[in-house]
């Protein structure tokens, strides 16, 4: 635990006020604790601990989400506590990182690459005509390359696949003989590039090596197949030993590998070794092979780093210019910074606003784009756990075609929507409720009453290239990401819908408030009866439920948005009754204050409140960046994001370049992640 310096001007009167106004007297006062958060150390005149920041930023989120104070409290004044939010964002700017760090938890400072970033990186490395290897989590297969971000338009028809749900997908140009390593671990609620989980082990280094040293004796690593053949693995003209030959195939590969970081010292190191076997009888092209393999395994290659602040009294200090185009580069391609990224970083030109959107904007007109809508999209909304849904055949007999399941077809609507907002810089309010959507014959016809059009014909169905055609949506129980039939399939049970699994979900994904799990000792959901013998639906069940206080604090947060979602089926059909055939109640209130009847009244109340979806988004994105999660430092960051976009309703582009623009993306840091309360 840290006290932060503050500056003398800092004056915490108006948050202790607020406190002991509205929330000391349950929660510190004559001992008590309500919710296990204890906030009488903000009464002290010292100044306040990085885990009393935590704390008083969980306070002000519950406070803004309606979630706290309980329905029988009056709540504090919306004026009050938007003053009281600005006198927060003034004690954070007052805030100076600790002069000692003995524990480092939340640091980017140092982690390794992903499998599909290692994947990426090497085929950008050597031009690789393919993949090195397959990639399940990789879940959109683009068949026909109709993604072209210089367009600045999605077409509208693609060809398209799924890669974890069919196993003719993963059949693709790939290195023979080279397995990848484990898939890469994401944390909860978070990304597979967070540091804290990309850890390299004895045994992960002896398989980073063995799979370099697959790369390069693969029957496929030829000329046909490595488009910088020519550059680094050609026969010289003379066959005698020249060290200015492989100093010149040496340095160019150092250069693009390790990212423009290099020094004389790793040039000769190199050069030496590749020499001395051509020297030994190897001819030139397998000394450049183990030359490539002992580059594919160094740490250099292996670890995205930058170095630790030279002081921890300035935790803003700039990244070096080339660490920022690594980073840079990493979050929109998934791969190594290009040649013009490395000289616009050398030549000083990430410096300024100017230079680093220049930069933004022509990675963003790449189709190397692709990566991020390959990575980020399939993680921020959890598609992954399609894949262990399965529905009861005798229930939904309809779900299953043939031997695949309507899901190969599902999980690709909200990829493909998440890509055209952000390939034609469309506002992230179509993720609540879109015009458009793309879909696939098959899947036009899994939904039933909510397909758009005229009914195709049943039959003649893809099951491995897949056509998805652009269709207007006007009706609003279908559009967006919120009540897609793949969100709607994995968060249900095989037989019935789950509505605290759905209300999770969107609590975690659209607003960054996961819910904690339930304690050990949570007493079972009772059986589908009422109190006088009657079947009972799931609202009056968990009404029942919440009537315990250990599970009254969460349900309340998530289950309005669970509810609101009853009338879509366990596999994302329109409904009007529910699994016993009693009528469905979907009536809520949103944030503690805005009440809805029926799905469109709660999407359009998520539409009023659509900057807490930038907000969430917004650090969401940051962390994906960084590879940490984020701490109270950063949120000054995110309203920036917000408030710099709201202007033109959050485009997503916007909200990259923010993320790009903001301090924490363009600084070191090694912050001390406490505890949350």
């Amino acid at each position: 635990m840290w006290l932060p310096l503050m500056a003398q001007a800092s004056d915490l009167s108006p948050i202790q006020g607020f406190l002991e106004q509205h929330c000391i007297g349950c929660h510190g006062k004559d001992g008590k604790t309500k919710g296990d958060t204890n906030l009488m150390g903000w009464l002290s005149p010292k100044a306040p601990s990085s885990e009393q920041f935590y704390q008083l930023q969980s306070i002000l989120d519950v406070l803004a989400f309606g979630e706290m104070p309980p329905e029988e409290v009056e709540p504090p004044p919306s004026d009050l506590l938007k003053a009281i939010q600005q006198e927060f964002k003034a004690l954070q700017r007052h805030r100076q990182p600790p002069h000692h760090q003995p524990l480092i938890e939340a640091d980017e400072t140092l982690r390794r690459l992903n499998r599909f970033q290692y994947n990426t990186a090497v085929v950008d490395l050597l031009d690789l005509k393919g993949e090195v290897f397959s990639l399940p989590e990789r879940i959109l297969r683009d068949h026909s390359e109709y993604f072209q971000p210089a367009t600045g338009k999605m077409p509208d028809t693609v060809k398209v696949g799924c890669r974890p749900l069919g196993k003719s997908q993963m059949i693709e140009t790939r290195l023979g003989g080279v397995a990848p390593f484990p898939q890469d671990l994401r944390a909860e609620h978070g990304f597979d590039t967070q540091g804290d989980h990309l850890s390299m082990s004895p045994l992960l280094m002896e398989a980073f090596m063995n799979l370099a040293q697959s790369i390069v004796s693969s029957p496929d690593f030829n000329q046909e197949r490595v488009g910088k053949w020519p550059i680094y693995f050609a026969p010289p003209e003379h066959p005698e030993p020249d060290p200015s030959v492989v100093a010149r195939r040496m340095d160019r590969l150092l250069q693009h590998a390790f990212r423009g970081n290099l020094d004389e010292a790793t040039r000769n190191r190199y050069r030496g070794y590749v020499m001395k076997l051509w020297e030994s009888g190897q001819s030139l092209t397998s000394s450049m092979k183990a030359g490539l393999a002992a580059v594919l395994s160094s740490p250099r290659f292996l670890y995205l780093y930058h170095d630790n602040p030279s002081s921890h009294h300035n935790q803003g200090e700039p990244i070096a210019p080339l660490e920022l185009a690594t980073r840079l580069s990493f979050f929109l391609w998934g791969s190594l910074p290009d040649e013009p990224l490395i000289e616009a970083a050398m030549r000083g030109e990430l410096g300024s606003d100017e230079g680093l959107t220049r930069q933004f904007d022509r990675m963003m007109k790449d189709r190397k784009l692709k990566r991020f809508c390959d990575s980020f999209p399939a993680q921020w909304l959890q598609l992954d756990r399609i894949i262990s849904s399965a529905p009861n055949r005798e229930v939904f007999p309809d779900f299953y075609y043939l031997k695949y399941r309507d899901s190969m077809h599902m999980v690709l609507e909200p990829l493909l929507l998440f890509e055209s907002v952000l390939v034609e810089n469309l506002s992230i309010s179509q993720f609540i409720q879109s015009d458009f959507t793309y879909r696939s014959k098959l899947l036009q016809e899994a939904y039933g009453e909510l397909g758009i059009g005229e009914k195709p014909i049943k039959g003649n169905q893809e099951v491995t290239v897949l056509t998805f055609d652009r269709y207007p949506v006007n009706d609003p129980r279908i559009g967006g990401l919120i009540t897609n039939a793949a969100v709607m399939t994995m968060t249900s049970g095989p037989d019935h819908t789950k509505p605290i699994t759905r209300g999770s979900w969107l609590a975690a994904v659209f607003f960054n408030r996961p819910p904690k799990p339930p304690p050990a000792d949570v007493p079972p959901l009772t059986e589908s009866q009422a109190a006088e013998g009657a079947p009972a639906t799931i609202r009056e069940r968990l009404r029942a439920h919440r009537e315990q206080a250990q599970c009254r604090g969460c349900h309340e947060k998530i289950d309005p948005y669970g509810f609101a979602l009853e009338n879509y089926s366990p596999i994302g059909t329109w409904r009007e009754r529910d699994e016993q055939g009693l009528p469905i109640d979907v009536s809520g209130t949103l944030f503690g204050k805005d009440t809805f009847q029926d799905i469109q009244g709660f999407k359009s109340s998520m539409m009023q409140h659509r900057e807490r979806l930038a907000q969430a988004l917004c650090a969401q994105l940051l962390s994906f960046a960084l590879g940490r999660s984020l701490v109270p430092e950063d949120h000054p960051a995110v309203a920036s994001m917000v408030a710099n976009t709201a202007a033109k309703d959050f485009p997503l582009q916007s909200l990259l370049l923010e993320v790009i623009l903001s301090e924490p993306f363009r600084s070191k840091s090694a912050y001390i992640k406490t505890k949350t309360p």
